[in-house]
């Protein structure tokens, strides 16, 4: 499996995080789906084409169990990029979901399942969420072939910024990223602790395309206290100034270590850096001298 399609599974993949984004999107953070009910499912399907076997594989899927009974199995796919047959894929994954019930001969009752399409975008979905409107249907025969929507397309940086409360995994910060991106093009972390570090970073890493998401952790797994996004923009912008995406503000730093006057503190206010990102790069001047 390609390590980017690895990193967007694993966040959702965590049954308090599955849960928080069903309740999120489908029931406006009401508290409807319970971590404690779900049951991971293959990701996994076949189909044959052409006489032979393909495979297909979701992001995530989980069982929505209650007393050993099925309820509903949901899948999510994470989308970076609008794509104009996406209700093709999704009726391919919703229809193996459907033919795994018919193969199981166990089975007393079939339940629904539900694809959860997560666009990450910071323009709007551009096509149609109707089967019908991306096939090319000769006029004669439109009235026989069935519709499918894809029901379930959330744009997540199109949430208004109260509706990200809807989210209380650390999805939110997720969430809450891409929303202040697409309203101010800027973003201001939130102090609060996320829960699954590692898990999200490699998620906003991904999802961002900035591996500099994903080169900190290493830096916070050190940290003591919780972490939060304020402490990963703070590594993210010092490994920034350390790989020299700003090179003036690297050399007034050693400039002014060097006249001896200022203080960390007095050098990091002028320069509108953190004392650690001066710590840093006296580090490495000491360690090439």
């Amino acid at each position: 499996m390609a390590e980017k399609d690895i990193s967007e599974k694993i966040l959702a993949d965590y049954n308090d995080v599955f849960a928080d984004i069903m309740n999120g999107f489908l029931f406006r953070g009401e508290q409807v789906v319970s971590p404690d009910d779900l049951v991971n499912a293959k990701d996994k399907s076949q189909y044959k084409a052409d006489g032979k076997l393909h495979e297909q594989e979701r992001d995530v899927t989980k069982f929505l169990k209650k007393n050993n009974l099925t309820i509903v199995m949901a899948g999510f796919e994470h989308q970076t990029k609008a794509e104009k047959f996406m209700p093709l894929r999704q009726i391919g994954y919703d229809g193996s979901g459907y033919r795994a019930q018919l193969l199981d001969k166990n089975i007393e009752r079939a339940y629904p399942v539900i694809t959860l399409i997560l666009y990450f975008g910071l323009n709007p979905w551009p096509y149609s969420q109707h089967l019908a409107d991306v096939l090319d249907i000769p006029e004669p025969y439109k009235p026989f072939v069935s519709d499918y929507e894809m029901k379930n397309l959330f744009q997540v940086a199109f949430l208004e910024p109260e509706q990200v409360n809807w989210f209380k995994s650390d999805f939110r910060y997720v969430a809450d990223y891409f929303v202040q991106k697409r309203l101010t093009d800027d973003y201001k972390p939130s102090a609060e602790t996320i829960g699954h570090v590692d898990a999200t970073l490699k998620l906003m890493s991904v999802l961002t395309d900035d591996r500099r998401f994903e080169e900190v952790i290493g830096e916070l797994s050190t940290k003591k206290e919780g972490v939060n996004m304020c402490d990963v923009l703070d590594r993210i912008e010092n490994r920034g100034i350390e790989k020299g995406y700003d090179k003036a503000q690297r050399e007034a730093v050693v400039r002014m270590l060097k006249i001896g006057k200022f203080s960390k503190e007095d050098i990091a206010a002028a320069l509108g850096i953190t004392v650690d990102a001066v710590e840093r790069i006296e580090q490495q001047e000491m360690s090439l001298a």
